[in-house]
């Protein structure tokens, strides 16, 4: 009676790359700085099975204003977070999340007149 039984089509459980909670919450604390700049609007979250991607956009209907990517297989290599522009330009790579996201952080500063 407690045996439980499989989906019928369904086989082994993908493995998919998602943001870890502590992750988010940097992630989303320059995402709120942003949006009360009045810098950005909306954000969207996909996690495959190779790259979880955090993607900012100014307005709904755009294409992102930035991707924020995480690859671990790239953990060992150049980092496995990364920032890419909205041209493709990767702006900034490393192994810490908060000193890659600086990059953006700079958006922030602007002369007082």
């Amino acid at each position: 009676m407690n045996s439980l039984t499989p989906f019928p089509g369904q086989g082994h459980p993908q493995e998919v790359t998602a943001f870890h909670r502590t992750e988010l919450n940097v992630i989303l604390s320059l995402y709120g700085r942003m949006v009360a700049a009045g810098e950005w609007r909306d954000y969207g979250i996909s996690s495959l099975r190779d790259v979880a991607v955090f993607s900012v956009f100014r307005r709904t209907a755009e294409n992102p204003l930035y991707r924020i990517e995480k690859r671990p297989k790239l953990r060992a290599k150049q980092g496995e977070y990364s920032v890419i522009g909205a041209e493709g330009q990767m702006l900034k790579r490393g192994h810490d999340l908060r000193t890659v996201l600086r990059v953006l952080e700079r958006k922030l500063i602007r002369p007082v007149d």
